[in-house]
């Protein structure tokens, strides 16, 4: 089990010793059982910190914005950022240095294991236990996690209530860390990709209906592109901010600024939003969840990064955010590339 005072006897020595500006981990929430980001900046902080079943976050995406504050600093502290990484999060950070947009040297990374267990599933739990006052959610050494309720402790099995991407999870270990917490168990997955297979199992014309009855529902918020750490361009390409068309715009103003799509939330352009952002991210989700996970109207958006990820690895042999040495999966050749899809 992860010894979460060992991990605050670092965190302080870090700080103390000023090896990082602050460092990003997690802490209670005051007015929920979920766990929170927090930014400690100061030793005597550090007893905030927490880990247990609900940290969820994907804390890698707060390296983005680091990296964004530092560029508008006219004197940025180049200090390292501390930061604690569950094994899919630290794929992230994979991916982020593959691509060059940060630098090793930039991350001082505290990587915890999920061992046997993982992170839950706020809905699964409520779904669970409609009726009962949640106050905490723990692990037990046994391998269980125990819903601590206004009326007593409840011991429930792990698997009821994971995150689907816990249960499929192919790095429940820091893949890069610079100072580890807890073992490194290897899980045995038998159906990593267990996701998609029903409906892949569908029918072209059932899984139109069923994607189209999914994306009719998005409102455009884009909480799926906020929360996500390889979502990092100034400027996405469906959603252009940067360029407003006025009565006094010309035409020619307007033929250099191509806009790709509408921003109204109907279903065309929906379904070109969605499919645009999962192209993107082929090659390059690490399947945090994180975007199915803050969806208000509960898409599923995790099967269409599944897909694309159970491709790459079919096709090509390529998982991404095992190695920073490695290039990325679209910068890759190899003779043996398939090409039989080329007509």
């Amino acid at each position: 089990m992860v010894n979460i005072e060992d991990l605050k006897l670092e965190a302080k020595r870090i700080l103390n010793d000023g090896h990082v500006k602050y460092i990003i981990g997690y802490k209670e929430n005051p007015n929920h059982f979920m766990s929170m980001p927090a930014f400690i900046k100061k030793a005597e902080e550090v007893d905030q910190l927490v880990w247990d079943p609900t940290c969820v976050h994907n804390l890698a995406r707060f390296l983005v914005d680091e990296k964004r504050r530092k560029a508008r600093e006219k004197e940025p502290d180049n200090r390292s950022v501390g930061i604690i990484l569950k094994g899919c999060d630290s794929r992230a950070l994979v991916v982020l240095l593959q691509e060059e947009y940060l630098k090793r040297e930039d991350v001082y990374v505290l990587g915890i294991s999920c061992e046997n267990i993982g992170i839950i599933d706020e809905k699964k739990v409520l779904k669970k236990y409609p009726d009962k006052k949640i106050k905490s959610i723990t692990f037990n050494p046994e391998g269980h996690i125990m819903v601590n309720t206004k009326e007593g402790k409840i011991e429930v099995s792990a698997e009821e209530v994971l995150a689907d991407r816990c249960l499929e999870c192919q790095a429940n270990f820091p893949v890069i860390k610079d100072i580890g917490f807890g073992e490194e168990i290897k899980k045995s997955i038998d159906k990593p990709f267990a996701a998609v297979t029903n409906i892949e199992s569908l029918s072209q014309e059932k899984k139109w209906a069923f994607w189209k009855e999914q994306f009719d529902k998005c409102i455009r918020c884009y909480a799926c592109r906020s929360v996500c750490p390889m979502c990092y361009c100034e400027e996405c390409v469906v959603d252009t901010i940067n360029f407003a068309v006025t009565a006094d715009t010309s035409a020619e103003e307007k033929a250099r600024k191509i806009k790709w799509i509408e921003k109204s939330a109907v279903l065309s352009e929906n379904f070109i939003y969605h499919l645009v952002r999962a192209m993107h991210l082929a090659g390059r989700c690490v399947d945090c969840g994180e975007c199915e996970r803050v969806c208000p109207v509960e898409i599923p958006i995790r099967l269409l990064n599944k897909k694309l990820e159970k491709e790459a690895e079919e096709l090509f042999d390529y998982q991404a955010g095992f190695d920073p040495e490695k290039p990325s999966l679209v910068s890759s050749y190899s003779d043996e590339d398939p090409e039989d899809f080329i007509r």
